[in-house]
C-alpha cells in the first residue's frame, strides 16, 4: 500500500496501523554517469518490493537532503540541518498523531550530518512518547555486508550497480575511477580541489551486481521492518 493512494476514509478504517516506511534521498550529484536522483531511485526500487512482502505502508518519499561534501558540484541542492531536522520531526510527528506508531526511515543519502539530521528528529519524536522509530540508511546494510569493498564508495562500483539495476536507462555510461582525497579531518571549502565525485571504479559496474545488492538489500529490511511490527510501543 502507498499512504498518498489512500482516501481519509481508508485511513480510518484501518483497524491496526501498519509500520511506515518514509524514503528520504537527495539531490546530489553522482560523477559524469548517474543522474543527481540517485540517492532516492535506489531505496525506492528496494521499498515497493519490502512492502509488498511485509504489508507496511509506503509513505511518499522527500527527496531533499543535507549535501555537503557533494554541493559544489553542479546539479546538487541542499537544505540546511534544522531544514531538514524540522521537516522530518513534523512528518514523522503527524504520522505518530495519525495512529502510526512505528515508522522505519530509510534514506538513500548516507552522509554522516545528513543522517544526524533525521535521527535528532527522530528522537524528538520518540521523546515525546507513543513512537517506535527506526532511522537507517540502505548503505547501513550495504556496507556491513559481503560486498563492501576498500576503496569503493560514492557513484562508484556499488552505486553504479544498484542504479543499473532501478533505471539503467539513467545511466550514461562508466565514470572514470576517482579516490577522495580531502586530508584527514580537514573541513573543505570546496571539495572539488582533492574529489573528483567518484568514489572508487564505476567500470566494474554491472546491472547483475546490483540486483544482488539490493535483494540482500530487501532481506535486511524486511526482518527490519518485522521486528519493528513485533515491539510493543511505550
Amino acid at each position: 500500500m502507498r499512504l498518498d493512494e489512500l482516501t481519509s476514509a481508508d485511513v480510518a478504517r484501518l483497524r491496526r496501523k501498519p509500520v511506515v516506511l518514509l524514503p528520504v534521498g537527495a539531490v546530489e550529484q553522482h560523477g559524469p554517469h548517474l543522474p543527481l536522483g540517485a540517492d532516492l531511485l535506489q531505496p525506492m526500487h528496494v521499498l515497493e518490493r519490502v512492502a509488498a512482502t511485509t504489508g507496511a505502508l509506503l509513505a511518499p518519499p522527500i527527496p531533499y537532503g543535507l549535501v555537503v561534501t557533494g554541493r559544489p558540484f553542479p546539479g546538487s541542492v541542499s537544505v540546511s540541518f534544522d531544514a531538514l531536522r524540522a521537516y522530518v520531526r513534523d512528518v514523522l510527528s503527524d504520522l505518530v498523531r495519525n495512529g502510526f506508531r512505528r515508522v522505519v526511515v530509510v534514506s538513500g543519502h548516507a552522509e554522516g550530518v545528513h543522517m544526524a539530521a533525521l535521527r535528532t528528529a527522530a528522537k524528538d519524536v520518540v521523546d515525546a512518547g507513543g513512537a517506535d522509530i527506526t532511522v537507517l540508511s540502505d548503505y547501513d546494510l550495504v556496507y556491513a555486508s559481503e560486498f563492501a569493498e576498500p576503496g569503493e564508495g560514492h557513484a562508484g562500483k556499488i552505486e553504479t550497480s544498484r542504479v543499473l539495476s532501478a533505471r539503467p536507462d539513467l545511466v550514461r555510461g562508466r565514470g572514470p575511477r576517482g579516490a577522495n582525497r580531502i586530508p584527514r579531518h580537514a573541513v573543505v571549502r570546496d571539495a572539488r580541489r582533492y574529489w573528483p565525485g567518484v568514489t572508487g571504479d564505476p567500470r566494474k559496474a554491472s546491472r547483475a551486481l546490483g540486483a544482488r545488492i539490493d535483494r540482500l538489500v530487501e532481506r535486511e529490511l524486511v526482518a527490519i521492518v518485522r521486528a519493528a511490527a513485533r515491539r510493543r510501543v511505550g
